[in-house]
């Protein structure tokens, strides 16, 4: 039966995890006590050996009775001729006795030394065990009190640059790019929340100002109900790129062949009606560019950049398209004349939501296109780089890495042929 004391459980339990023993510590304590154990003993070992095969005829005093005679003297090294061999074979008998008694007393003492050394070093491994692991004690403990409240906390370990010290930096550089990835998780779901918050609020007000309309007909609802279905199929676009943005930052499920000339040209086609519509002059020079990676990412990657380029023009621009190989990789640039960008502004622009122009954004685009090709890219290993340029506008090129068995020279276009077209792209948001 477990006696419990109410208000003293939380007690017994903090001071019992205080002053736990540590295993880590024992075992360190062990390692030293048994490392010393077995230096010790092979000493010891060694020192018996050296002793036991010294020479046995080493006897100091003797006298023995011969006759009448009481004969005195000592005995070192070789016997003295004028001893006889009788007293020379007992004075031999008594040195190797001597010996071994001398011999039996070195063990034992020998023994009883070394049990008392392992004790000792047992204790001098348990103080440096618990001076070396008091930095993880500390390390440990305020990780443990790190929460997502208080993740700008820092172990920053003090001291020489030692072990303790680099995974100390190790846990700081982790703790910062958890901090960087709540926060930016934080606010992208605040602009998603905005972003799908705005057209409800809309047709919520669109519905009720119908119902409440007395004079409303059947026209008044048609138009009412046309709008609240735009802004349904906007509602779909954005969570059908957000979608896109969740596939392309969680990696690729397949892998095959992709030539970014193919659908660089698609996605040029597709756009004509809105180059036309917007006046925009369209210029390309498509070379074959092929890599490895998910055929439909690269086709979402390739119109977004399209899209983006239109979306944010100028009357009387221009969008330029390149395709090609440099340096071993398949790479696609795409630049558009616009209006002047900010230098310290483009890397903001592949965040989810952000754009310069609010009122650009209008319609079926939400700020999620270039953040989608960020995520895409990352997803393939590409390389995006992005500049404004001195004239106004943006040129955003992404290389991807071609695999050796696709970097041999490949057959020249046949001039005049005309190439299988493929489905055309749906639009994307």
């Amino acid at each position: 039966m477990t006696l419990r004391i109410p208000g003293l459980t939380p007690v017994f339990h903090r001071i019992r995890a205080r002053y736990r023993p540590s295993r880590v510590r024992m075992r360190l304590s062990l390692l030293y006590a048994g490392a010393f154990t077995g230096t010790g003993a092979v000493l010891l070992a060694i020192l018996y050996l050296l002793v036991s095969h010294s020479p046995k005829t080493q006897f100091s005093r003797f006298q023995r009775s011969d006759g009448n005679r009481l004969i005195q003297g000592s005995l070192s090294g070789n016997p003295s001729p004028e001893l006889s061999p009788l007293v020379t074979a007992d004075m031999q008998a008594a040195a190797e006795h001597q010996h071994d008694l001398e011999m039996e007393h070195l063990l034992v003492q020998s023994a009883i030394a070394l049990c008392i050394m392992v004790l000792i070093s047992f204790v001098l491994g348990w103080l440096v065990a618990n001076r070396i692991l008091r930095p993880l004690r500390v390390m440990t403990s305020t990780i443990q009190r790190i929460s997502a409240r208080n993740l700008h906390e820092r172990l920053a370990a003090p001291g020489p640059r030692d072990e303790m010290v680099d995974l100390s930096d190790t846990v700081d550089g982790l703790l910062e790019r958890l901090e960087t990835a709540l926060a930016t998780h934080k606010r992208f779901v605040a602009n998603a929340a905005h972003e799908l918050r705005t057209p409800l609020t809309l047709e919520h007000a669109l519905i009720e100002e119908t119902l409440i309309d007395r004079t409303a007909d059947v026209a008044s609802f048609r138009a009412a109900s046309e709008r609240v279905l735009e802004i349904c199929r906007q509602q779909e676009r954005l969570l059908e790129s957000l979608l896109t943005l969740t596939t392309g930052e969680r990696g690729l499920d397949r892998r095959e062949p992709v030539d970014l000339a193919e659908i660089a040209e698609d996605a040029l086609d597709i756009a004509e009606s809105d180059f036309l519509r917007r006046d925009v002059r369209r210029e390309s020079t498509i070379l074959p560019a092929v890599t490895v990676g998910d055929r439909a990412l690269v086709e979402r990657l390739v119109t977004n950049l399209v899209e983006n380029a239109l979306t944010y023009n100028v009357p009387d621009g221009f969008v330029e398209v390149r395709t090609g190989t440099e340096d071993g990789r398949a790479v696609i640039t795409v630049s558009n004349s616009g209006h002047q960008v900010p230098d310290d502004q483009v890397s903001q622009l592949f965040e989810p939501f952000h754009r310069l122009d609010r009122r650009a954004g209008r319609g079926w685009n939400h700020g999620l296109g270039l953040s989608i090709v960020r995520a895409i890219a990352s997803a393939h290993g590409a390389a995006l780089a992005a500049e404004a340029r001195p004239g106004g506008g943006l040129a955003v090129r992404v290389a991807f890495p071609v695999p050796v068995e696709l970097r041999g020279p490949r057959p020249p276009a046949v001039a005049g042929g005309a190439r299988q077209r493929r489905p055309a792209l749906a639009r994307r948001g």
